[in-house]
């Protein structure tokens, strides 16, 4: 497709298309609106480079539980992955080679951090304002921000007053050394069940702090060998086919993870029997052990997370957390353990309500506001009263089982049918219908009743009223179709009053 053409005065201060962020959300909106001829956009960035949270997340041992031929764009194979599960430096360096091969950089603006956006129904274009003070307008915005990006730090008593280390897995101070010190590890999630086992053996004591024991199940992770990267490189169609049956394998977990039922019972019995593999302290086994049905919370893989535990300079405690002090961590029994330094792995600070900024839509409504009870989409991308504003991984688009990499370009596609639609009228904005998004999100809750992510365990899926607006409750290829479907008519096609130059498809300064 060639790029629309039209005849209006062109506008240096104004974006046909800003897109925020520059993860694999954002490279990818971008690599697929220039392999259809879209060259209007720029791509804002508030670090100094692209990565997203493969970038920021440098904690010992961070790593992706997604197999790397299927955690990687399918329109951008890499033949030679060094792991069947890519790690951070690698999938950092995947994206920065995306980055330079389809030459984005010239079409990014680092360090410029978004901090509001007004909608402007006079002119039709959004009005974004930057932490630095500069201002510019878009047509359409693209929020590609990522949903894992703010930390969540736990509000500990005391904490303020520890005289030692305190850092965040997601803000690892790589200048401080962990060697010989007596380390105390608040959180057993996906963060922490990579770095106990990478900082276990350079440590004295090493106290892990546990408030829900998580279902773990072996990684199988091993080294990709020379012959076979040769391979995938010489026959590009065997990567594909075992990405292909990469994805139905992780797409046959889907019936134990969303019901209650004989499946479930499969998986969290060999669940047991791996604990029960590896771990032969009884104690220590029953501290693991979950008591809730496999699936409510995210399940995790690793092969070297329960051996750790298990090693002499572990401790799992798992009575509360009542206070920290100068120089301890005290718990419910009464106990004071002392530590040099403390590491949150409490993971992130989901969306699952609220917004990451102020956005004004049309009439100046807010959508914190709107979004105060559970965030709500059309299909995860488009918010009624927020016109020409779509997100990337929005609202119940989030994988309970395979790649976000498959959400994501599902919503690339219907993203590009929307800014198609877009350029073919000029002066026009685009307003989903409320209704259409009232019985889309009445659907999608319908669909979680019986399921296990609502069978009542205490999950960042859900929020504080126990509505999930994290998950999609089905299988990802449903989610495949219906993306694919892109109808105008769900939309108000509104002329903007006042006649606003088109933008300067060339232009990527702020103004």
């Amino acid at each position: 497709m060639t790029e629309h053409k039209n005849n209006t005065k062109r506008n240096n201060n104004i974006d046909e298309v800003a897109i925020i962020g520059a993860g694999f959300g954002g490279l990818g909106v971008a690599i697929r609106m220039q392999q259809q001829g879209l060259n209007d956009f720029v791509i804002y960035e508030r670090a100094g480079d692209v990565g997203g949270v493969w970038r920021d997340n440098v904690y010992p041992g961070a790593a992706c539980d997604v197999p790397s031929h299927l955690y990687s764009f399918s329109f951008e194979p890499k033949p030679d992955w060094g792991r069947t599960f890519g790690p951070q430096q690698e999938i950092y360096s995947y994206l920065r080679h995306c980055a330079d091969k389809y030459q984005l950089r010239e079409k990014i603006k680092f360090n410029t951090s978004l901090s509001d956006m007004t909608f402007c129904e006079a002119s039709g274009t959004w009005k974004l304002t930057f932490a630095d003070g500069n201002k510019r307008r878009a047509r359409s915005v693209v929020m590609a921000i990522g949903a894992l990006n703010v930390p969540q730090y736990p509000g500990i008593e005391g904490v303020d007053s520890f005289g030692g280390k305190v850092m965040h897995t997601a803000e690892w101070d790589q200048e401080y050394s962990l060697d010989g010190k007596r380390v105390a590890v608040i959180g057993t999630g996906a963060s922490a069940i990579q770095v106990i086992p990478s900082i276990q053996s350079v440590v004295s004591d090493l106290h892990v702090f546990q408030r829900t024991p998580p279902w773990v199940m072996p990684k199988s992770d091993k080294p990709v060998t020379p012959a076979r990267q040769r391979l995938y490189r010489r026959w590009p169609i065997v990567q594909r086919t075992v990405r292909n049956l990469q994805y139905l394998f992780m797409e046959s977990l889907v019936p134990a993870f969303m019901w209650d039922s004989f499946l479930t019972r499969f998986g969290e019995a060999m669940g047991r029997r791996y604990l029960g593999k590896v771990i032969r302290d009884p104690v220590l086994r029953k501290k693991l052990s979950p008591n809730y049905a496999m699936g409510c919370k995210r399940v995790l893989l690793s092969d070297d997370y329960y051996p750790a535990l298990a090693k002499r300079n572990v401790n799992v405690c798992v009575e509360g957390i009542d206070k920290i002090d100068e120089t301890a961590i005290c718990t419910s029994d009464g106990k004071r353990h002392e530590v040099d330094a403390i590491v949150f792995a409490t993971g992130f600070k989901v969306p699952v309500s609220g917004a990451p900024i102020p956005i004004r839509g049309v009439g100046g409504r807010l959508l914190e506001k709107d979004w105060v009870i559970g965030s709500e989409a059309y299909k995860g991308v488009a918010v009624s009263g927020y016109p020409n504003m779509l997100y990337v991984m929005g609202p119940n688009t989030g994988p309970g089982n395979t790649s976000v990499i498959f959400y994501i370009e599902s919503q690339i596609n219907y993203i590009l049918k929307y800014l198609k639609t877009l350029r073919r009228n000029q002066n026009t904005y685009l307003d989903l219908k409320p209704m259409v998004q009232r019985e889309f999100n009445a659907d999608i809750q319908e669909r979680f009743k019986g399921t296990t992510w609502t069978s009542g365990c205490n999950s960042w899926y859900l929020t504080k009223d126990g509505k999930n607006t994290t998950l999609w409750p089905s299988f990802s290829w449903q989610y495949r179709l219906t993306t694919r479907h892109f109808s105008v008519s769900e939309y108000e096609c509104i002329t903007a009053s006042s006649e606003v130059a088109a933008p300067d498809r060339n232009a990527v300064t702020t103004a």
